[in-house]
């Protein structure tokens, strides 16, 4: 008998599926301990890449509870590439769709947050254009112009204060998260990501951008959201940031 390759994935994923009927090892004999002790270290990796992937989250829940959430999602979300730093795309809306985890409304956008930083880390490097060039434009040409972000910018947009709860369980002495919105931008200028907390508008502003908007039209969007942003420190974060890559 041959076994099917969905059969084998299917049980390989759910520990308390029976090994597939027909299950040979190469000498031909029942391979069903083999194929235990394997699916054992299957689940065993994945659950610790998403360990490792949403550190904030594992802390939030418990690791006990993150490895039984682990369990639930690995069997509904197997992996799609053999590459481990892509594993865990869809755990963000995953968590956020969990009946279970209702009472914890902000773990879904923390879920996001971490895949974002990670995102961030394994985007393209681009180099940052030179603020002089900035500075060189009359403001009636820098308003008219269009900014291209780096690759690992990144951006998101909460109804909760997933900016500080991400601080308050990854740096010593943080405040207490207060319950807020808040908008976070992840910049790169180097290696490591960080994300940044973001002004009243300045998700409007960097969203504006992200669609090709001028940085006047960006400004806009931001002022009709929030009338009293400031566009200056923002984008002194941009540019601090290496964000920017490209004028046009």
């Amino acid at each position: 008998m041959t076994v099917s390759q969905s059969a084998f994935r299917s049980a390989l994923l759910d520990g308390a599926e029976p090994v597939p009927d027909g299950l040979i090892d190469g000498l031909k004999r029942p391979a069903g301990r083999r194929y235990n002790v394997y699916r054992n270290n299957v689940a065993v990796s994945l659950t610790e890449a998403l360990r490792e992937g949403f550190p904030v989250v594992t802390k939030l829940l418990g690791q006990q509870n993150m490895d039984g959430l682990a369990g639930l999602f690995l069997r509904a979300h197997p992996p799609q590439s053999p590459l481990m730093m892509f594993y865990g795309a869809s755990f963000p809306a995953f968590v956020a769709q969990m009946p279970q985890l209702q009472h914890l409304g902000y773990l879904g956008d923390v879920a996001r947050l971490e895949l974002a930083l990670r995102s961030s880390y394994h985007a393209a490097d681009t180099a940052p254009i030179d603020p002089a060039t900035l500075g060189s434009l009359t403001p009636k040409a820098l308003m008219a112009a269009r900014l291209t972000l780096a690759p690992a910018v990144r951006h998101l947009r909460s109804i909760w204060p997933v900016h500080s709860l991400w601080r308050f369980n990854t740096e010593p002495g943080a405040p207490k998260p207060k319950p807020q919105a808040e908008d976070v931008v992840i910049l790169r200028p180097e290696f490591d990501p960080m994300p940044h907390l973001l002004p009243a508008g300045g998700g409007a502003f960097i969203d504006a951008l992200r669609t090709g908007a001028t940085l006047g039209a960006a400004h806009d969007a931001a002022l009709a959201e929030t009338p009293q942003f400031d566009l200056t420190p923002v984008l002194a974060l941009l540019i601090d940031g290496g964000a920017i890559c490209a004028l046009n």
